[in-house]
């Protein structure tokens, strides 16, 4: 089987992990940790990374440092992987949705200021399949309203607005190092943010609430949601390889564009003020559903696309947001690794070829 999406590891992530074997220091205390949290911050751009057991943890530790909670309402897309919502969920407060630009996918900018109320504390923009936000815009509203933003960089390692490198434009960043992301540590994620305050916040809620002063007693109600030093160990290798990833993920989408040319296909989108990232090969297509059956009867691993969060039973609402449901509909996405060689890439093409209805 050809899967979506499988880790490069190399050398250095081997050797990371039998010295912290050796050390006897594997789990959320050692050196790895630290290290691995200030240069990811350092490549992104800020001051403080706060390592954590996944990205959705990092989600909610970040809105919970932000004193978000109970009656508060947090804007968000509806099309993103549903941990976004859940986030918000899990500190009491309540996830309002937004519709996506029909473009790059994204939260429409220019749909969030009509959903601002009274109760709105953050925005929550997703950086989508590696395609970044406008930032500018998100922040203008931000500022006006005196909003928190929260970036969910999950997918997004290394994509740049406008120069800049995304989640480290609002008041924290977060990111997963899931096994199918551009950087994995196989489970893990971080919050980054230039605030030396939020950062020492969210280190003491992720270790129960303990005062880092005197153990065992706990000022608040916190969380176990801490990375272990083998996490970190793996994650610092990665982190040291990302450009060759990078690069690989790059001829990867590039071929695919190459070889899909003239199906009517709707490839990922980059704005002229983004450089996305290929983190999973997103298309549009109208033959959806008979290009995935027949990716999966040739033994290759296809994923839709999101579906969006207001569809689903946990967040069913009668409001349409129609972009985010068109987009979602025509949406999927094909094997990505960055070791897919050219033949694997033109069989994959071949058959998504095979199974398209051809355009006029």
């Amino acid at each position: 089987m050809i899967p979506i999406s499988e880790p490069t590891l190399g050398s250095e992530e081997l050797d990371n992990v039998v010295k912290c074997v050796k050390s006897g220091w594997i789990s959320s205390q050692g050196a790895f940790v630290k290290q691995f949290e200030q240069e990811f911050a350092d490549y992104i751009g800020v001051k403080y990374g706060v390592a954590t057991s996944n990205g959705t943890a990092a989600l909610h530790l970040a809105l919970v440092a932000l004193g978000i909670g109970k009656g508060d309402e947090i804007i968000v897309p509806t099309l993103t992987f549903i941990a976004t919502a859940n986030a918000v969920v899990y500190t009491g407060a309540k996830p309002v949705f937004v519709d996506s630009n029909p473009d790059y996918w994204c939260i429409n900018p220019e749909l969030i200021e009509e959903k601002v109320t009274g109760k709105t504390k953050a925005i929550m923009p997703v950086h989508l399949y590696g395609h970044p936000c406008d930032m500018e815009a998100i922040k203008r509203i931000a500022d006006k309203h005196n909003l928190y933003i929260v970036e969910d960089a999950a997918e997004a390692h290394g994509a740049r607005y406008k120069g800049k490198m995304v989640g480290s434009f609002g008041d924290i960043g977060c990111f997963s190092f899931y096994a199918n992301k551009i950087i994995t540590t196989g489970e893990g994620g971080m919050c980054l943010t230039d605030s030396e305050e939020l950062a020492n916040k969210m280190r003491i809620l992720r270790d129960h609430g303990m005062n880092p002063s005197k153990r065992y007693w706990h000022d608040c109600v916190g969380f176990n949601y801490r990375m272990t030093n083998l996490q970190a160990a793996v994650g610092l290798g990665q982190l040291h390889n990302i450009k060759q990833i990078h690069k690989m993920r790059l001829k990867v989408a590039e071929n695919y564009k190459h070889l899909l040319q003239g199906l009517g296909i709707t490839f990922p989108p980059q704005e002229e003020w983004a450089k996305p990232v290929n983190w999973v090969f997103t298309i549009l297509s109208d033959s959806k559903d008979r290009i995935i059956k027949g990716l999966t009867s040739a033994n290759i691993e296809v994923r839709p696309m999101f579906y969006p969060i207001h569809i689903m039973p946990p967040y069913a609402s009668s409001v349409r947001y129609p972009v985010a449901e068109s987009t979602s509909r025509r949406g999927f996405s094909l094997p990505s690794s960055p070791t897919l060689s050219y033949k694997d890439i033109e069989y994959i093409s071949e058959v998504v070829r095979e199974n398209s209805v051809p355009t006029s």
